[in-house]
């Protein structure tokens, strides 16, 4: 079962209560976040909202508006989260920190919902709204305050792969497990450390290769199940060479295609351990997650655990799983 969207859609309502039914969304979902629609008396708008892991994206459109939060609502706020803003269609201006940063389609900035801030709408606008939680940013050592109403992504860079890495997580997780949404959840925070990183001037060549490594690590995820996943079809889908593929894969002890067989099993290991899969066939999981060989699946099945499969799942049935 993928992940389900909450949404919200002012056409639920009469065209007469379209603009209260809007703000007091915004206040409920928001934390009491104001919304200002310039004056105007005539409105439309809906949000549909995804959760992957402890990261939030929302899919906005609606017609010209304005959100603003005081100083007050944000220390009343419970949990302090890092938003951005990332237009599809139309334009952004994010106030904060005394700085005013305008985004258009291709680039996003970032702000702190544990402090004032504005959002300005001014044209009808079509808007990827991300939030993470402040913390997972905060616990990695790096000063927030000057990254925030910052224009990111214009100029390509690891901010433009984070833009499309949470383009694509919106686009797919309807489609995804909780456990794969939390796994993109982590790949989206990574990608927006590594931006900020980027923006801070502490960006190298090693933050290059780690945001490559993120992207492959999230494409295997995604393709698990595709026995064609290799090397090159990597470097294909990714647009990279393949001595790119190897460079940011050269901390890890198996390379890429040990890495790829590592998630092919441990994806099998967990299928075996959901008793929700007990009829299905050891050959039927192993086949879903890229095995095409029961030889070659039965003998690195057994080097990985020191175990054959049937031996492993009838522990798991019994209860006594080895260790």
């Amino acid at each position: 079962m993928g992940i389900t969207a909450s949404s919200i859609n002012t056409d639920q309502v009469a065209a007469a209560e379209r603009v209260g039914f809007w703000t007091e969304c915004i206040a409920r979902l928001f934390s009491g976040l104001r919304s200002d629609l310039y004056g105007d008396t005539d409105f439309d708008g809906r949000m549909s909202t995804l959760h992957a892991g402890d990261v939030v994206l929302t899919r906005l459109e609606a017609n010209r508006h304005r959100v603003l939060r005081s100083a007050a609502l944000a220390r009343s706020g419970e949990t302090g989260y890092l938003k951005i803003v990332a237009p599809y269609v139309g334009c952004a201006g994010v106030e904060q920190q005394g700085r005013e940063a305008w985004v258009t389609p291709g680039q996003w900035s970032l702000y702190d919902t544990t402090a004032s801030y504005a959002v300005a709408n001014p044209v009808r606008v079509e808007h990827l709204i991300v939030m993470l939680p402040k913390q997972s940013l905060v616990e990695r050592g790096i000063s927030l305050d000057p990254l925030l109403a910052r224009r990111l992504g214009g100029s390509g860079g690891v901010a433009r792969m984070a833009l499309e890495t949470m383009r694509s997580a919106y686009r797919e997780l309807p489609g995804m497990s909780e456990v794969a949404a939390r796994g993109v959840g982590d790949a989206i925070t990574q990608f927006v450390h590594l931006s900020m990183l980027e923006l801070a001037g502490i960006g190298t060549a090693a933050t290059q290769r780690e945001a490559l490594r993120e992207r492959i690590k999230q494409h295997v995820s995604a393709h698990l199940g595709d026995p064609a996943l290799a090397v090159d079809a990597i470097a294909l889908a990714l647009n990279c060479s393949r001595r790119q593929l190897y460079n940011a894969f050269a901390e890890e002890p198996d390379g890429v295609a040990g890495y790829i067989l590592r998630c092919r099993l441990e994806a099998c290991r967990k299928s075996f351990d959901d008793r929700a899969n007990d009829r299905r066939s050891i050959t039927d999981i192993a086949f879903s997650f890229g095995f095409s060989s029961m030889a070659h699946f039965s003998r690195v099945f057994r080097a990985h655990l020191g175990v054959a499969p049937s031996d492993y799942r009838h522990g798991v049935v019994a209860g006594a799983l080895p260790g």
